[in-house]
């Protein structure tokens, strides 16, 4: 982790006044994906313990990020064992002291959970195309074998069904996606696109994909 190399907009955690976010990543019911805060050393260790605690008294189960509209972002909190942690000091030398910045992010953003084939991606906006990337994470994480060459259609049907989404909240630098694979569906979708001749063993002159072929294993 490195401090920001240009001013960005930051974010007030509204039940820790001293922890500034300037970037979170949200699932579809709110939960906490991945979040960067900063604040000096005594703050941070605070909100760490806060969300130890949970829901015992005075800890956090979920907080609230003020955005520059004044609006409220509900953040949940999951169990804590399912998140990593990164900490790291910049500015050592500012009016408030050295500050500290923390990352945590839920551990599947790193590497897949293959029991549940799932998996996160964190993104930079920045990225002009993240096929590449998630390609990647498909493959990591499907217990199926896959051709690169299948690339295209394999990612549009796991966009079709569902398998692969962009995640709803983003706040900063970052966007989210999801990869939960239905295994055996996929495996019949893959096997039907593969009799239609549309996945083939070696790569075709010509796209073979066509959104009636993807509408016909759908």
């Amino acid at each position: 982790m490195s401090a920001p190399s240009s001013p960005q907009l930051l974010y007030r955690i509204d039940e820790c006044g001293d922890v500034m976010a300037d970037a979170c990543v949200c699932g579809e019911d709110g939960d906490l994906v991945f979040l960067s805060v900063w604040a000096r050393d005594t703050a941070i260790q605070q909100f760490l313990a806060r969300l130890t605690l949970g829901r015992d008294e005075d800890g956090l189960d979920q907080f609230h990020l003020v955005t520059d509209q004044g609006g409220s972002v509900p953040v949940f909190v999951p169990s804590v064992e399912r998140l990593e942690k990164r900490l790291t000091r910049s500015y050592r030398r500012t009016l408030f002291g050295s500050l500290v910045n923390l990352w945590l992010f839920d551990r599947r953003c790193i590497r897949p959970d293959k029991a549940t084939t799932s998996a996160l991606a964190l993104l930079p906006r920045a990225a002009a195309d993240p096929t590449s990337r998630l390609w990647l994470l498909v493959k990591e994480t499907c217990p199926l074998p896959l051709l690169d060459h299948w690339q295209g259609t394999v990612l549009a049907l796991l966009r079709d069904r569902d398998m692969l989404r962009d995640l709803p909240t983003a706040l900063g630098p970052l966007r989210g996606f999801r990869l939960g694979l239905d295994v055996p569906a996929l495996t019949e979708a893959l096997s039907s696109l593969i009799r239609q001749g549309v996945l083939t063993a070696h790569p075709l002159p010509q796209p073979a994909t066509t959104q009636g072929s993807l509408e016909a294993v759908a």
